[in-house]
């Protein structure tokens, strides 16, 4: 069952993202086995927020379990994911 994970990282910045972007470039896993699209941006608190749409909750713990190491590396120590069911996605 697809699902929408928001992910808040307070005091995230996009120089921290790009970061861990570039690196993620660097792996053969990624982008990520389940992986429908993804975007994010300054959450307007200070902080960063990402938005991706997954095929299952469990794809996305296990690309979180992959990508930690890289995220820690970038300064992200703190992530709060919310995980809904999606009810649809559509892409253009």
């Amino acid at each position: 069952m697809a699902v929408i994970v928001t992910v808040e990282i307070p005091g995230g910045t996009r120089e921290q993202y790009e970061e861990v972007m570039r690196q993620f470039e660097g792996v053969d896993w990624f982008p990520a086995d389940g992986l429908v699209a993804h975007a994010a941006g300054p959450d307007g608190g200070g902080g960063w927020k990402v938005v991706d749409f997954w095929d299952s909750e469990e794809q996305f713990l296990a690309f979180v379990e992959r990508a930690r190491p890289i995220m820690e590396r970038a300064g992200i120590s703190s992530m709060l994911p919310t995980v809904q069911q999606a009810v649809n996605v559509i892409l253009r």
